[in-house]
Parts: C-alpha cells; structure tokens; sequence
C-alpha cells in the first residue's frame, strides 16, 4: 500500500509522491467539497489542478458522483482526494461505492492514494473527533467511521499559523492527547508517507 498524505495540500515533499508513483496520470477527487457553493468550489479546484500540475502531474478531475466515474479510478496512477469536509467526502464514498473499490485498489497496490486534510483524515477508523471542525450536519446521515486503513486518527493543520482551522485542529489534538489517543498530528508542510510497511513523518525535509 502507497500512502502520500499531507497536511495541507502538496506538502513539502511532492518529490516523494513522484517518486512513489509508477506514472503520473492523476485522478482529482474534489467531493470533500460538495456541500459549498459553486463558485467556492469551482474556484478552489481550478486552484488544485494548478497546483498538481506544476507538481508535474497529468490530472483529470473525476467527480464520484458522475457516471462510471469510480470505475475510472483504476485508470490512473495516482488517487489525489483534496481537502474539504471529511464527513462529505465519508457519505460520498460509501453512497459511490468508491471506498470499497479504493480499497482494492490499495490493498492490490494498483495505485498511489494521495491527498490532504480531509483527504487523508478519511483514511483512519475514527472520525468522530474531526466534528471539531468538519460539521457532519452538512450532509443525512453523516458516517463515523472512515475506512481504516490508518492506525490512528489524522489531524492536519496542528500549530499552523495563518490557517483558518489551525485552532480546531489544535484543539481535537489536545483532546486525544488528553483521552491518551495516539494520532497522527501534522503541521502544514508535513506528510505522513506509507510504502509497504515502511511508515515517515516527513517535516521540514527531514524524517522524524
């Protein structure tokens, strides 16, 4: 299994998610962003494929919600699920199918799954801490459980100045620290990366 999770966005390590990957044909998976308006959503994924192209990568957006779109996973080198509410993209997931297929895909190690925020916290067991800062009443019958493959819960955007949930995120990483929970805590810039069964904390260019 290939893992390339980030706190915010590409990181500070997309050399690493290049070099993981066997190719560069990238499916973007914007659903975390469903519950905004148009304008907001089309503005911040026109922002993300400029980024994952400048990054080096040969994106195509797939919406889950389109006909045959989770078929099309299998097509691509690389599953990029960008950030959003985590609780969105979790009924997304289960109402598409396309976590089962994903996780195929991981577990046969056919593709890279990349992404950020909420696109990495989907991956751990748990999700309930995440209502700190993700509403779940955004969508019926919001999911607790994400699909994982994580082995504890992952908080992004921990001690990150200048973002606008870095209070939140501080706040349920205090309270797993107080519950004695472990979980994976990452600053903007870091990236938690899983190759088989070797697991880095990458900050700052360094491994920790």
């Amino acid at each position: 299994m290939r893992l390339y999770l980030s706190s915010f966005r590409t990181g500070s390590h997309a050399d690493r998610l290049l070099a993981l990957a066997d190719g560069r044909r990238t499916a973007l998976v914007p659903n975390a962003l469903d519950a905004l308006p148009t304008g907001v959503r089309d503005g911040a994924l026109r922002r993300e494929l400029d980024d994952l192209r400048e990054t080096g990568l040969d994106v195509t957006v797939v919406d889950l919600r389109e006909p045959d779109a989770v078929a099309r996973l299998a097509d691509h080198d690389i599953v990029w699920v960008r950030g959003g509410n985590v609780f969105v993209l979790r009924r997304v997931l289960a109402d598409t199918g396309a976590d089962d297929v994903l996780l195929d895909l991981l577990y046969g190690d056919a593709v890279v799954y990349g992404g950020y925020s909420a696109g990495a916290c989907v991956l751990a067991g748990d999700l309930s801490g995440l209502a700190r800062v993700d509403d779940p009443s955004a969508v019926a019958d919001p999911l607790m459980t994400g699909l994982g493959l994580l082995d504890r819960p992952f908080v992004p955007h921990v001690r990150s100045p200048g973002h606008p949930e870095t209070s939140a995120c501080d706040a349920v990483s205090a309270a797993y620290d107080a519950a004695g929970q472990p979980h994976w805590a990452l600053r903007d810039g870091d990236v938690l990366l899983i190759d088989g069964d070797r697991t880095e904390l990458l900050a700052d260019g360094r491994c920790r």
